[in-house]
């Protein structure tokens, strides 16, 4: 169980803090049954209810700082997701954004980095499916390392790139 304050990933609303626990909002007499009241944290438009024991959307803590740099030391070891069938593709992004694995949104970055510098090394456009993927799994990791790095969300792309330079340099 989260506590109040804590921030946490909830999946399809991205970074959330935990405004309280409390009955059920709809019907007050269900005492049974504990709610999260949950404020996305990049979109302060909404709050959002769903039971503690939710099992369909995935809930979980936040990386922490060591979490955050194990992830970008570890960036060369995580494989692309070569798919050559169009559809099949989508389908192996769409799978990996629903899980809001911080490995597995890194590897559609890193799969669709290299995939568009390949296509425009190619003189091809970079299709508009890839450029979509990207933009999401970007938003959902950088929003939670910006937490975790303690920097604007803005800046994580630039101190991923910073970081992986800097290994290396010393291989």
């Amino acid at each position: 169980m989260f506590e109040k304050g804590e921030l946490i990933i909830c999946g399809g609303h991205g970074v959330c803090r935990v405004i309280d626990i409390t009955d059920n909002p709809i019907d007050r007499l269900d005492k049974k049954r504990k709610y999260y009241l949950l404020e996305p944290v990049f979109e302060k438009t909404s709050t959002i209810y769903t039971p503690v024991d939710n099992e369909k959307i995935i809930m979980r803590r936040i990386m922490n700082k060591e979490e955050a740099e194990k992830l970008i030391a570890h960036i060369r070891e995580i494989d692309v997701m070569w798919v050559q069938e169009e559809k099949r593709r989508e389908q192996t992004y769409k799978d990996a954004l629903r899980t809001y694995d911080s490995r597995s949104l890194m590897q559609i970055i890193k799969t669709l980095y290299q995939r568009k510098n390949m296509r425009i090394n190619e003189g091809k456009k970079v299709l508009s499916s890839d450029e979509q993927y990207l933009r999401k799994a970007e938003e959902l990791l950088y929003s939670e390392m910006s937490l975790a790095l303690s920097i604007p969300k803005d800046q994580v792309s630039a101190y991923i790139v910073e970081a992986v330079k800097k290994q290396e340099s010393k291989v």
